[in-house]
Order: C-alpha cells, then sequence, then structure tokens
C-alpha cells in the first residue's frame, strides 16, 4: 500500500471511531457542546470549513482514482490480455484488488466524512434543543408557580371581597332596619302631635267657651250687682 492510501486508511479508522465516540449513548450532547466549546477549537473554528471542503476534494480526487482503476483493469481488453499471459492474469487481478479497496477506503473515508460532519451539527443543535428545553420547562415552571401565587392570592382577593360585601350587605341591611325604626318612630310623633294638636285645639275651644261663660257670668253678676244696689236704695 502506497503512503497516501496508507494515510487514507488511517484517516477512515479515526473517522470510525469517531463516529462510534459521537453515537456512544453514555455521553450526553451537552457534554461534547462543552467538549467542542472549548478555546482550542476556538484556534481552528477560521480554517475548518476550508480544510473540511479540501478534505473533501481529496477524497473525491482519489475516489474517481480508484473508480478510473478500477475501470481499467476490469475493462475486457485487459483481460483478455492476460489470459495470454498467467503471470499477467495474476498480477491483474492483484492490481485489480487493489484499486476496489482503494475504491472502498476512499468512498468509506468520503462518505463518513460527511456523516461526522452531520453527527457534530445535530450534536449541536440536540444540545441547544435540551438547552433551550430545560430553559422553557424552567419558565414553564416559573410561570405555574407564578400562575398559581396569582390564582392564591385572586382567591384571597375574591373571599376578601365576598367578605367585605357581606359586611356592606349586613351595613345595609342595618341601616335599613334603622330607617324602618325611624319611619316608625317619626310616624308614631307625628300622631303622637296630631293628637295634641287635637288636644290642644279642643283645650282652646273649652278654654275660649269658658272664657265667654266667664264673661256671661260676670256680666249677669254685675247686673245683679246693680239691681241689688237699686233695690238697696229704694228700701232707703
Amino acid at each position: 500500500m502506497s503512503l497516501q492510501w496508507t494515510a487514507v486508511a488511517c484517516f477512515l479508522y479515526g473517522q470510525i471511531v469517531v463516529n462510534l465516540v459521537l453515537c456512544f449513548p453514555l455521553i450526553s450532547a451537552q457534554r461534547w457542546r462543552s467538549l467542542f466549546n472549548w478555546t482550542i477549537w476556538s484556534w481552528f473554528s477560521p480554517y475548518w470549513n476550508k480544510a473540511f471542503c479540501t478534505m473533501i476534494m481529496v477524497l473525491v480526487v482519489l475516489f474517481f482514482d480508484a473508480v478510473r482503476e478500477v475501470q481499467k483493469y476490469s475493462s475486457p481488453q485487459t483481460a483478455q490480455d492476460a489470459t495470454l499471459n498467467p503471470t499477467l492474469f495474476d498480477h491483474l487481478h492483484m492490481k485489480l484488488f487493489r484499486a476496489q479497496r482503494n475504491l472502498y477506503i476512499s468512498g468509506f473515508s468520503l462518505f463518513l466524512w460527511l456523516i461526522m460532519r452531520r453527527i457534530v451539527t445535530l450534536v449541536n443543535q440536540v444540545a441547544l434543543a435540551t438547552t433551550d428545553s430545560a430553559g422553557l420547562q424552567a419558565q414553564t415552571v416559573g410561570a405555574n408557580q407564578a400562575a398559581t401565587r396569582y390564582q392564591a392570592e385572586n382567591l384571597q382577593l375574591k373571599q376578601a371581597l365576598q367578605a367585605e360585601e357581606e359586611k356592606t350587605s349586613a351595613k345595609s341591611r342595618q341601616m335599613e332596619k334603622e330607617e324602618e325604626t325611624w319611619a316608625r318612630d317619626l310616624k308614631a310623633a307625628e300622631e303622637v302631635v296630631r293628637k295634641a294638636r287635637v288636644e290642644l285645639e279642643a283645650m282652646r275651644r273649652q278654654a275660649k267657651g269658658l272664657t265667654q261663660e266667664y264673661d256671661r257670668l260676670l256680666t249677669e253678676h254685675t247686673q245683679l250687682q246693680n239691681l241689688q244696689n237699686t233695690a238697696d236704695k229704694k228700701d232707703q
């Protein structure tokens, strides 16, 4: 195996290990995100996209080169030439095997390279979604607690308003009763005043009658006294 294909094979084995570790279920997405947020990765972040695209181009070139080699050693003309020479036939099959091996190595390396980037992106998205979900859950719990507190305060306010309404209603009923009592007392006082006026009017008429009777009796008494005085004068 040449140096370049040894490097591609090592790269493939490394991708397999990295993808298996990324898919390991015991490591949470938040831990992967905290690992991706290390300062060392920020140094490579400006070059990450360029390195990714460069590696894709290299793997694509190697893949098509392997495809070309496979087509070259599996063509009918080459197979016909190899049948004429047994040594050449074995050499041709060895070349074909190496070309197919290189095709698989480059193809799987390219495939796993794309898969690894996608897995890293999904891990970051899952970590962000989990963090947002935790934040939303905390907000939901806070909102539920606030709603429960507001409901309790609303219930207390309703109870206080109901108690105040009951007090107001009791005071209103008491005032109505007092008004009824005052109305009855006023009516009774008016009746007493009316009776007193009637009695006073009767006493006035009676006093007027007594005055007239007194005046009449006084007049008669005066007349009788005058008659008596006249009679006394005649007797003398």
